[in-house]
């Protein structure tokens, strides 16, 4: 029989759970939100194709950068700690977002932002991880998988109804309310569980993964502006590779590495890996794309534009409720690349698009994408979590959105590149340089002033280079699928584990959740300390 701690009030591991999925609402939904948004902030604000590229990845670009670094913190310092300290940060830079003055001020604004997004990301399922175990945690992460899709669902809604209705400033503005309400919370919930193993960061791996990846981001997205030859570029690029190659040799060397490269060994990591960065980059990078065909292509507002994404953005909220009770069931290799076998498909499908097609032929890509996503979030999460030691979830949680954002940031760059190359090669082959200057802005921007054969260049020329994402994006999600298909195996988890036991869980008041105690494999390693409960 359980033993239960008078610090553990009644329903702890569900408040817990609801403080997690409050923060996950709220930075994800903003992605969303700021997607619909993109558009109108880039005729008020003035601001450039790259500049709005910049929206995005200067967010996704700090949040992949740092989240290993939260991850090691939390490690160390606590999970609730670091979750607070970044839900503050998150809420005060989404104020600054909203009282941003220019595009400069929203960009860097943006970028505090992924520093707490950072914090979040990396300790939600790990704080879920320390509250439930078995089947609870099973059902947990089917919850928070939930939280995901019903974040992304609401996103474009909501983000539309801001636009239209009060202005983009407030698409930041609502965080701000979610923020102070999800700090109180936790402050009341949530235990600040640490790893006394964790003694040391790793400050040279975090700056040269963090190096790494910006150089990366910024020489994909200035590449079509200075030429792919030119001199800064070509060294941009060429200090990615030396950072990226610099980062894998001080991991291998370091005692306390914060990505723990070892794991590639473990077939499992590596499939999940792969395939969260492919969704990251197939499926969430092109949804930005999407977003500027609805409204710039076809002239729809924030609002209606939103409520066409819905037939996607809907199924991932829906499909990880269906499956929440079965996935313990279900070989995590088989779901995991069937949900991106069916993502795949569905962004295979937008293929249908073209110049004068209404939004309705998106349907049937937005419906089957929606599916796999729904199917893969939360197998993602199960995965990602149970092929680590139960001491390292922090690391884990870390990893694991350290791909799916970094995928996201990737893909956005590059994406844009190809994107826009494909669009002055388009618009250069059917109009003469002058009017294939302003046809591009026409595309970039949704303009509507110029002549019709403008016009109805512009308008192709965007599908052609819509329709060229699709297939690239398609054939990397299923990339992905074959990753995660082949190589995450059941054989490569760690059993499930006990909670761990606090030092006040012998008393029992009759109330609370059940004491934490160590897994007989935990014990076994006798020079590891149980991670400490504060």
């Amino acid at each position: 029989m359980s033993t239960r701690s008078s610090s553990d009030p009644v329903g702890r591991p569900r408040l817990t759970l609801l403080a997690v999925c409050g923060g996950t609402f709220m930075l994800l939904v903003d992605v969303t939100i700021v997607q619909v948004a993109l558009p109108t902030m880039q005729r008020h604000l003035h601001a450039s194709f790259g500049d709005l590229q910049w929206v995005i990845d200067a967010y996704a670009l700090v949040l992949a950068s740092l989240i290993l670094t939260s991850g090691a913190l939390a490690d160390r310092y606590g999970r609730k700690r670091v979750f607070l300290f970044g839900v503050a940060v998150f809420t005060a830079a989404s104020f600054l977002c909203g009282v941003g003055t220019g595009m400069t001020m929203v960009i860097w604004s943006r970028a505090l932002q992924g520093v707490g997004g950072a914090a979040m990301f990396a300790t939600g399922l790990a704080l879920i991880g320390q509250d439930f175990h078995g089947p609870a945690r099973a059902r947990a992460i089917a919850w928070w998988g939930a939280t995901v899709g019903v974040a992304v669902a609401v996103g474009p809604l909501i983000g539309g109804v801001l636009t239209e209705g009060l202005g983009w400033r407030w698409i930041f503005f609502v965080n701000v309310p979610i923020g102070i309400a999800t700090v109180l919370l936790a402050q009341r919930s949530v235990r600040n569980v640490s790893d006394p193993g964790s003694s040391s960061l790793d400050g040279g791996g975090l700056l040269l993964f963090s190096g790494a990846l910006f150089l990366l981001v910024f020489g994909l997205i200035r590449g079509n502006e200075l030429g792919w030859t030119n001199p800064t570029i070509v060294a941009v690029l060429a200090g990615a590779f030396v950072a990226l190659s610099a980062f894998v040799f001080v991991e291998l060397h370091h005692e306390r590495a914060m990505f723990d490269l070892s794991l590639f060994r473990r077939p499992s990591f590596t499939g999940v890996s792969v395939g969260t960065f492919a969704i990251g980059a197939g499926m969430f990078g092109l949804l930005p794309y999407l977003t500027l065909y609805l409204q710039n292509d076809l002239g729809y507002s924030p609002l209606q534009g939103g409520l066409r994404l819905l037939p996607c953005t809907m199924l991932c909220f829906v499909v990880p409720l269906l499956l929440r009770n079965h996935l313990e069931r279900l070989a995590p290799g088989a779901l995991l690349g069937g949900g991106l076998a069916v993502t795949a498909i569905g962004v295979a499908l937008i293929l249908l698009v073209g110049p004068r097609s209404g939004w309705t032929a998106l349907l049937p890509g937005l419906v089957v994408s929606g599916l796999g996503i729904g199917m893969s979030n939360p197998a993602i999460a199960r995965t990602g979590l149970g092929v680590v030691p139960p001491e390292r979830t922090g690391m884990a949680s870390g990893l694991s959105n350290t791909f799916r954002i970094g995928g996201l940031a990737t893909g956005v760059a590059a994406w844009g590149a190809i994107f826009q190359a494909r669009l002055e090669s388009s618009l250069h082959a059917r109009l003469h340089r002058p009017e294939a200057a302003l046809a591009r802005e026409i595309a970039a921007a949704g303009l509507r002033h110029g002549t019709p054969a403008m016009v109805d260049a512009a308008s192709q020329a965007f599908a052609s280079g819509l329709s060229l994402l699709v297939l690239i994006a398609a054939v990397v999600v299923a990339a992905g699928a074959i990753a995660a298909a082949a190589m995450v195996r059941r054989r490569d988890f760690h059993p499930p584990s006990a909670p761990i036991q606090t030092p006040t869980a012998s008393s029992s008041t009759g109330s609370g959740t059940e004491p934490w105690s160590m897994t007989a494999a935990w014990k076994s390693r006798s020079k590891k300390a149980p991670p400490s409960v504060s």
